[in-house]
């Protein structure tokens, strides 16, 4: 390799998220300018560059340097030193503050910056705190910038740098160079391959054990986030690891058995398992999967063999006295879930839109209320434990806040040793719940209290592994009631009455010109292509005129896949466009945000208090301090420019992501391009997302294929099995 050294003149392309770079540069030595090609992390104009590659002549834009790896020298210059500061590396630098200090220090700037920070309490609008601010930010980018000048050679984007350096310190380069697949393991959003690609650099071979290991770690924790499977079989899982991996068998199966033995920090378990379609088969189970499904199993056998903490309930007097004290008839299915709750330790209560589910939930509390019982109620998401507070008038939390979850504090407050202080827990939208969120609810149910699973068996199964819902219904260990009669008033509603033709295998009535009024509307498109503009019409145009809905707060897009014409992403970017143009606004991380938009948070983040899912709106992007504030339901998060990664645009959002709320207004696309994803369970979700109104746009044969397609993806998990034990 060659080392070249000089100045850029000119970036041509720079991509944030990859560092990927086409610059002009005077280079020392050579005429003119010269072409870069390759990894800078940020780029200036007039910074000076050492870089390290090959020179290579491309067929259409002639000689390139090719760079391999590329070094920024903290500049030396008045200006350079002013652009430096101010290019956004450092928190609580903008370009105004940059030139102000670089005004008063000179030369010395960066020795102040280093040595004397203090000094900068001299310069107008720097205060105590800002310089402690300012202080560890530089600190940050100076190590920051060391792990990069390692990691670009590797390709990894600037972001996951900052988040390497976030995760291991000033050891960061020390630890990937001893074990790079630790940031596999360790980092969100940096996978094997990327991991592979670094330990191939390092001279780890495709046959060794430290990445047979890595690479069976790897492989279940895809399993559990993509198929939401809790185990996985041994024969299985080995050929997987041949097949995606291409690592030997009989590597795989030392780097299980040694994952196995491990004594303390035990990562994998093995089971022998009975499984009737694959005959008798080892289970893998990555160690927290483990763990929580023998849990869930053992604590809800527990609590179903425990007495009541609350006396006996008369539940045929009972039945007749919360009829008339709430002026409603209870339909029979009604009557044997409130007869139940009045009966039972643990009930299941289940049934599609317009069954007549909340009432069922009212008519409970309304009983247990009488009682005196002390009663909590909770969902899985924000607008889900919003939508019961607004049903039941008692306040819901998430199942996160209900149990109190702190990072500072190190994880649940409340368990086993410190339950929950109620005699009734009800659960809306318990189809969500994963194994891992259960094992810490059911910690802390009181021994003596009733415990209310509510949920539609019908819709997608949980993001999170594992099948809890179903498994416990079809486990037979606790009563099940099913309200299956949609009501009176509930027929009135399209979005109703096709939600349960499409649960039943029927097509539902696409036909929109018998003149009828009605809340679910069908637009046959077959060019794809097409789809987004007219997405975009309806949202911006033709829904707010007719119905009045505001066309972001009140409409929501969503749709089976994320890549596409009509994925998340492309509609997401064609809707921001159309509603929210301009503004003040950030590109960091490959997005673009501007003020006002609305975005989704998509992991949980305990420290914010946001949670994945949660949806809100930009309401300031803050350029000096490198952070953006959005506001949600109840409260205002700010989020540094190095979290941006944790949002999304939410114009438009996936199915699966919508699970749990519920919207005014919801356009969905379904069309043959989305093949992958088209099952009855998806659409039927879809449908019963929308309150007032549900558009659908795309053809008729993709919506037959979605509802004659009721094959649901097998997740393997035993807790159907332990619980019958």
């Amino acid at each position: 390799m060659e080392e070249l050294k000089g100045q850029i003149e000119q970036i041509l392309f720079h991509n944030k998220d990859t560092a990927y770079t086409i610059a002009k540069i005077k280079v020392r030595g050579r005429p003119g300018t010269s072409t870069a090609i390759g990894n800078i992390v940020n780029p200036l104009k007039g910074s000076e560059v050492i870089m390290k590659g090959k020179w290579g002549r491309h067929q259409k834009y002639g000689l390139q340097f090719k760079i391999v790896s590329c070094e920024l020298p903290v500049p030396t210059s008045l200006d350079g030193i002013a652009s430096y500061l101010g290019s956004g590396l450092v928190k609580g630098i903008g370009k105004s503050t940059a030139r102000r200090i670089v005004h008063e220090f000179k030369e010395e700037t960066l020795n102040v910056l280093d040595n004397e920070i203090h000094k900068l309490i001299i310069i107008p609008s720097i205060g105590a705190k800002r310089i402690e601010l300012i202080k560890k930010a530089w600190n940050e980018q100076k190590g920051i910038s060391q792990v990069m000048i390692f990691l670009q050679s590797h390709n990894i984007s600037p972001v996951f740098a900052a988040k390497i350096y976030k995760q291991f310190g000033n050891n960061a380069v020390r630890i990937v160079q001893d074990n790079p697949y630790r940031l596999a393991n360790d980092i969100a959003g940096i996978g094997f391959a990327t991991a592979d690609k670094i330990a191939e650099s390092l001279g780890i071979t495709k046959d060794s054990v430290i990445r047979a290991e890595a690479g069976v770690l790897y492989t279940l924790t895809q399993l559990a986030n993509s198929g939401g499977h809790v185990y996985y079989p041994l024969h299985l899982l080995l050929n997987i690891c041949k097949d995606h991996l291409g690592i030997d068998s009989g590597v795989s199966m030392t780097a299980v058995q040694n994952l196995a033995a491990e004594k303390e920090n035990k990562r994998i378990y093995l089971e022998n398992v009975d499984n009737s379609s694959l005959g008798t088969s080892m289970a893998v189970y990555l160690a927290p999967f483990f763990i929580a499904e023998i849990n869930v199993a053992d604590r809800l056998k527990k609590l179903i063999s425990l007495p009541r903490s609350i006396s006996n309930i008369d539940a045929r007097k009972a039945v007749d006295w919360v009829q008339k004290k709430l002026s409603v008839s209870l339909a029979q299915r009604q009557i044997e879930a409130v007869t139940r709750a009045c009966n039972s330790k643990v009930l299941v209560i289940t049934g599609g839109p317009g069954t007549g589910k909340t009432t069922a939930i009212g008519s409970i509390i309304k009983i247990f209320s009488e009682v005196k019982a002390r009663i909590m109620l909770a969902a899985p998401t924000g607008r889900a434990a919003k939508r019961m507070s607004e049903a039941t008038g008692l306040e819901a939390k998430t199942i996160h806040r209900l149990l109190e979850y702190s990072i500072a504090k190190g994880g649940f407050q409340k368990d086993e040793n410190t339950p929950l202080n109620c005699q009734l827990l009800i659960i809306d939208e318990a189809s969500m719940i994963d194994t891992i969120l259960m094992n810490h609810l059911l910690k802390a149910v009181p021994k003596g209290a009733t415990f209310i699973l509510v949920g539609d068996i019908n819709q997608l199964p949980s993001v999170g592994a594992g099948s809890v819902l179903k498994d416990v219904i079809e486990s037979g260990s606790v009563p099940v009631v099913n309200l299956d009669e949609i009501f009176r008033q509930a027929q009135g509603s399209d979005i109703i009455v096709n939600a349960h033709k499409v649960n039943q295998g029927i097509i539902p009535e696409l036909d929109n010109s018998n003149g009828q009024a009605s809340d679910f509307f069908f637009f046959e498109q077959d060019n794809p292509e097409l789809i987004p503009s007219q997405i975009v019409a309806l949202v911006k145009e033709k829904i707010p005129q007719f119905f009045g809905l505001n066309p972001i707060d009140d409409i929501q897009v969503i749709t089976p896949m994320h890549d596409g014409s009509a994925g998340t992403k492309n509609l997401n970017m064609e809707l921001q466009k159309a509603l929210n143009p301009s503004g003040e606004g950030i590109a960091k991380a490959g997005r673009a945000f501007n003020v006002g938009d609305k975005v989704m948070q998509t992991v949980n983040d305990y420290d914010k208090d946001v949670f994945n899912g949660d949806i809100g709106r930009i309401t300031r992007v803050d350029q000096e301090e490198h952070e953006i504030h959005v506001r949600f339901d109840d409260h205002e998060v700010k989020y540094d420019y190095g979290d941006l990664g944790d949002l999304v645009l939410a114009y438009a959002i996936s199915i699966h992501k919508a699970q749990g709320s519920e919207y005014a207004a919801v356009v969905m696309p379904i069309e043959e391009q989305h093949y992958m994803m088209l099952q009855r369970n998806l659409l039927y979700t879809g449908i019963t997302r929308g309150k007032k109104l549900v558009v659908v746009v795309g053809t008729k044969k993709a919506m037959a294929m979605a509802v004659r397609n009721n094959k649901i993806s097998k997740r393997f998990t035993l807790l159907k099995q332990r619980l019958q034990r």
